[in-house]
């Protein structure tokens, strides 16, 4: 690849507006409902698995069923996403995201959350 065509997709990269969006984690074994944000949606799918599966996500609970149950017994999609316009500054994004994990965690009595709060 040459020197240019490398630069350009890194640029690309860097000032894409990624899907954000509410992930949803369900143990079928037990029922349990997990809901976390993503501010970018195919990146922390990715990360998540990856922690799961080496035994270092944050949530202790979470981690505890992954590790008895294994990955097959979960159901993970995409609960909700997020419309956001590209010029939407990321403060404001962020904002908007955590207030529909609020909104998704108040509509399902069952589900939890997946990480602490924002600050």
């Amino acid at each position: 690849m040459d020197r240019e065509k490398r630069k350009q997709m890194i640029y690309e990269y860097k000032n894409r507006t990624p899907e954000m969006g509410v992930l949803s984690y369900e143990c079928i074994k037990t029922n349990e409902v997990f809901l976390g944000t993503a501010n970018d949606i195919k990146a922390k799918l990715n990360s998540n698995k990856v922690k799961l599966n080496s035994g270092s996500y944050p949530n202790k609970y979470l981690q505890e069923l992954w590790n008895k149950y294994g990955a097959d017994s979960f159901e993970i999609k995409i609960y909700k996403r997020l419309e956001i316009k590209s010029e939407e500054d990321k403060e404001k994004a962020l904002k908007k995201l955590d207030e529909l994990l609020e909104e998704c965690l108040s509509s399902n009595a069952k589900a939890k959350r997946m990480n602490k709060k924002r600050n």
